[in-house]
């Protein structure tokens, strides 16, 4: 419905923990090897946290980074959402520590859809912009992965890592996110979950001993099947809902678990290549944080200019899926930023 009032993206930011835990590191605690998690994933190294470092800290760098960049004040923004399955901590929510350490004093609160995140938090800035009860909304995805994953278990342990990447939402003229579509059938919600921790399973000597307390995948394959399946659906429904079609994208930023699930999404959608971006090489799957630092890394290398259209799509536990179709708003990086993305050097630097 045409509301005569649209959000946009204004800005983005992200921000990866220092430590770098290349494919090697798996080989001497699991059975794996460099070339397996390569082929099967194409991940060849993430990030994991380190002391100092978490969900909310992550977070704050992100949403700090998308802040400066847009030049926005702290005060000025109206509501955070930080989408997370990896809580800072049960009681209270991490948005409550974010908002501090950025210097909020807007509303904030946790969304938990898992890899599908950063899209159900989109869709709720959208309408809050829409409906006028906000102006500037920061929408950050994050997770610390690395602290809920069994070691012992090789088909959940090379897959993860950690980071955080914001969007800074605000009004414009015309839909900067055109439409979107969210979804989730919890019958499957047991296909990948984190037993123990909750009201239902409390961490017990018993469940520590069990190793229920980690993250847990029954059936990787099922799962993969799902994803393409879903995240192609729900591309296709934005599309036709948005009046387009598959040729008007400029880039597919798809949830970044698995580059063969990437892949295999771009053939469903008859799309060429070099228009599906795989960000997953050295960041692994960080779940609610992929597509926002997928997209902060494809403005910062330039691959974004505005009015681009850009179509999103994330599968999780849950299961949860959605997709949302964005025409690109934010400004473009200045140079310095875009060589500093490539790795290279500007001229006297």
């Amino acid at each position: 419905m045409t509301t005569g009032r649209f959000a946009r993206i204004s800005s983005v930011g992200s921000a990866l923990p220092q430590r770098v835990v290349p494919n090697a590191y798996f080989e001497s605690i699991v059975e794996t090897s460099d070339q397996w998690i390569v082929e099967r994933t194409g991940i060849r190294e993430r990030r994991f946290a380190g002391p100092g470092e978490s969900t909310a800290s992550l977070s704050a760098a992100a949403g700090e980074e998308a802040l400066r960049r847009a030049g926005v004040a702290p005060q000025s923004v109206d509501l955070l959402i930080v989408c997370t399955c990896t809580p800072e901590r049960i009681i209270p929510s991490t948005a409550a520590f974010v908002q501090t350490r950025l210097g909020l004093t807007c509303p904030a609160f946790d969304l938990n859809a898992a890899c599908a995140g950063w899209v159900y938090g989109l869709s709720v800035a959208d309408a809050q912009i829409r409906a006028g009860a906000a102006d500037r909304v920061l929408v950050i995805g994050a997770e610390v992965l690395s602290r809920v994953l069994d070691m012992t278990d090789r088909t959940t342990c090379v897959l993860f890592g950690d980071g955080a990447g914001a969007s800074l939402l605000e009004p414009g003229e015309e839909p900067g996110v055109i439409a979107s579509m969210l979804a989730l059938d919890g019958t499957a919600a047991e296909l990948l979950t984190q037993p123990a921790g909750g009201t239902g399973e409390p961490v017990t000597e018993a469940a520590l001993k069990a190793r229920r307390n980690f993250l847990r995948m029954s059936d990787g394959q099922a799962v993969f099947k799902m994803a393409v399946t879903a995240m192609a659906s729900a591309c296709t429904e934005v599309l036709e809902k948005a009046g387009r079609s598959a040729e008007d994208l400029k880039l597919v930023i798809g949830h970044q678990a698995n580059a063969r699930i990437l892949t295999a999404l771009g053939k469903r959608l008859g799309l060429d290549r070099e228009k599906v971006l795989i960000d997953i090489e050295k960041v692994g799957n960080t779940s609610a944080a992929s597509i926002p630092i997928a997209l902060d890394g494809a403005w910062r290398r330039g691959l974004l200019e505005p009015g681009d259209l850009v179509l999103t799509a994330a599968f999780g536990a849950g299961m949860a899926w959605g997709s949302s179709l964005i025409r690109w708003t934010a400004s473009p990086p200045d140079a310095v930023t875009v060589l500093a993305a490539r790795g290279e050097r500007s001229a006297g630097a």
